[in-house]
């Protein structure tokens, strides 16, 4: 099987070749700069130049060599966004560097063991907000063509590979992006105390976000498989909201958002394979699990293997069938960075072994490979991946 037809039988819940790999298809299935560089030397491969996918999480897009080493399945589009743009124009604070982007956020990373760009800054900041400065407040133009440059001709080569194109979107989730506007505790205040400023920035939002999908799928949707959205609902023991809040504030509006993109989607796409949607969703996410599914997700990313309520085998029981698990492949908040191989490996083989029977699973981390994580680790993931997940 080559990658494409090996990720399409997975994602039609087949039992492919073997399980399918993912290495920064996303920027939230990616890995750090610091960790690519060294995993390169290890592997003694030229990594430069150098390609950042996200500079705010200081995520790569590797090169090919290092890819097709790993034999990674999938290939992924970074549209243009405040993640990826306008960082030349940082301003210098001495210890520190500071970038205000195109949402107005201010963003700061330390000159001296900054491993990524943190948000210090809220435009429509305070334990509320007045109706003006909410009606004048300045949203991107999330139609920008300037968004699309590049991609295109990315898709088609990664095709000419045989490769599985996933696209991201241009900015993180409508609860995420909420928070990032107003501060997240204000927000979190807004959706039980001021729900109307709180449906109005969401309702924004949601119209942005379709604006954007309009004009991507518009032009590349036959070339894009998978469509990747996000929003973080979860903590490491339940939620961040009530489920309550989610159904009355968000469901709707992500129900909304998922129909869209799937409609646009099959427009552009050949009958037999209308585009899949990847949903990253950190946390115990669980209770969500049965209104994603209802609501058209096809992948739930990253299956956070150390939340509350997402063993990998107790998930794959209960919600294999209807979605695919992508991720959750090794434990990345301490097996990975602080464990040894041997007990990598052993992560990894239970892990696997519990999502990948009948299909309906790719592997990946848990989030992105951060910085301090050996290539010694990373080797021994991808190893003990190629053995346990083979069918």
């Amino acid at each position: 099987m080559n990658s494409r037809e090996r990720v399409l039988s997975a994602l039609n819940h087949q039992q492919p070749d073997r399980v399918p790999i993912d290495l920064s298809a996303t920027q939230v299935s990616s890995i750090h700069v610091g960790a690519y560089r060294k995993l390169c030397e290890y592997l003694d491969i030229d990594p430069e130049p150098v390609v950042m996918a996200d500079v705010v999480q200081q995520v790569v897009t590797p090169c090919d060599a290092l890819l097709d080493r790993l034999e990674v399945d999938t290939r992924g589009l970074y549209p243009w966004c405040s993640h990826n743009m306008g960082f030349d124009r940082k301003v210098d604070k001495g210890d520190s560097y500071e970038h205000v982007d195109e949402w107005g956020f201010t963003q700061k990373i330390k000159k001296d063991g900054g491993f990524w760009w943190s948000q210090v800054g809220f435009p429509l900041d305070g334990m509320s907000v007045n109706p003006e400065a909410l009606a004048s407040y300045r949203w991107p133009d999330a139609a920008d063509p300037r968004r699309l440059e590049g991609l295109r001709e990315k898709a088609e080569a990664y095709r000419r590979q045989d490769k599985i194109v996933v696209c991201k979107g241009f900015c993180a989730g409508m609860f995420e992006m909420g928070q990032r506007i107003r501060g997240m505790s204000n927000f979190l205040c807004d959706l039980l105390a001021d729900t109307k400023t709180a449906e109005t920035i969401l309702d924004r939002l949601l119209e942005l976000k379709k604006q954007f999908w309009a004009m991507l799928l518009d032009e590349i949707g036959d070339l894009v498989d998978i469509v990747a959205e996000a929003d973080d609902y979860g903590t490491q023991e339940s939620q961040l909201i009530s489920f309550d809040t989610f159904k009355s504030l968000m469901e709707p509006r992500l129900r909304e958002l998922i129909g869209f993109i799937r409609e646009k989607h099959a427009q552009r796409r050949p009958p037999e394979e209308p585009g899949y949607i990847f949903f990253h969703c950190c946390g115990n996410v669980r209770p969500y699990l049965p209104d994603f599914i209802d609501m058209g997700i096809d992948i739930l990313n990253p299956v956070h293997l150390s939340a509350s309520g997402m063993e990998p085998g107790e998930l794959k029981r209960d919600f294999g069938r209807d979605i695919v698990f992508w991720g959750g492949g090794v434990q990345t908040q301490s097996v990975l960075p602080l464990g040894t191989p041997d007990e990598v490996r052993q992560d990894v083989r239970h892990n696997v072994r519990a999502l990948m029977p009948g299909g309906g699973y790719v592997f990946g981390t848990v989030h992105n490979i951060q910085a301090e994580v050996p290539p010694e680790n990373i080797m021994a993931m991808w190893e003990a991946c190629r053995e346990a997940g083979v069918y």
